[in-house]
């Protein structure tokens, strides 16, 4: 069994004296895995950071096998690891989508969009889009947010809440006297500013389904937190 493909680093670990085991998110063959052959030493393992893309070849003797990979850089992002924002961001991103994904199942809408992600974390206001990738992954999960239109009177026009049981938008007229059980939707998810305050009340409704989603009551990674914090701090 083999395969070519590219791909952007998960997590690495040393795996033995000199190799390294990684995850990476890739284009056609999803949340995968494999030893990488000397990627424990001091010349390979800068190459393996997390987010770093790589092309990949993977070869097993058998499909379930882990298999290893064999990798050539493409692009490093060693760069996003000076910046305490982006570093924040680049480690949320790795921990969800390993936390997230079956493994070995295709997501070939989000692969370029965890791309264009992180390059956006190269320079600043990538907030919104960070809170947009989230609520990709809940679609990609199965479970997409309804944001266009009310779920009670159909109207486009003054959305304020999202039910917390449908994920479906509603007005504060649709609402009624049940308001205060729905969910807020910030400004930044209706055509307005991106601010802090926002992007907190945005993140706090992708991680409400996220949560829930991901099912058995386990928590987000700590590394969610930790940008949620940043974010909701003003920056980047």
């Amino acid at each position: 069994m083999d395969w070519r493909d590219e791909g952007v680093v998960l997590s690495a670990r040393r795996h033995g004296e000199s190799a390294a085991i990684i995850e990476v998110l890739t284009a056609r063959h999803g949340r995968h895995g494999g030893v990488v052959r000397g990627g424990g030493s001091r010349r390979v393992m800068p190459l393996l950071q997390p987010g770093a893309q790589l092309d990949l070849t993977w070869r097993a003797r058998l499909d379930e096998h882990l298999g290893a990979f064999t990798v050539e850089p493409l692009a490093s992002r060693a760069h996003l690891m000076a910046d305490r924002a982006a570093l924040a961001g680049l480690n949320a991103v790795c921990a969800l989508l390993i936390h997230a994904l079956p493994e070995r199942e295709a997501h070939p809408v989000l692969y370029p969009a965890t791309q264009a992600l992180l390059e956006a974390m190269a320079g600043p206001g990538w907030g919104l889009d960070y809170l947009q990738w989230e609520l990709l992954l809940l679609e990609e999960l199965g479970f997409g947010l309804d944001l266009s239109r009310c779920a009670v009177t159909g109207a486009t026009e003054g959305l304020a809440h999202v039910s917390p049981r449908t994920g479906r938008a509603v007005t504060a007229a649709g609402a009624g006297g049940l308001a205060d059980r729905l969910l807020p939707l910030p400004p930044c998810l209706r055509g307005g500013p991106a601010d802090a305050a926002g992007l907190a009340q945005g993140l706090a409704l992708t991680g409400h389904f996220l949560t829930r989603e991901l099912g058995a009551g386990r928590p987000l990674p700590e590394a969610r937190a930790r940008l949620v914090a940043v974010l909701s701090a003003g920056l980047p």
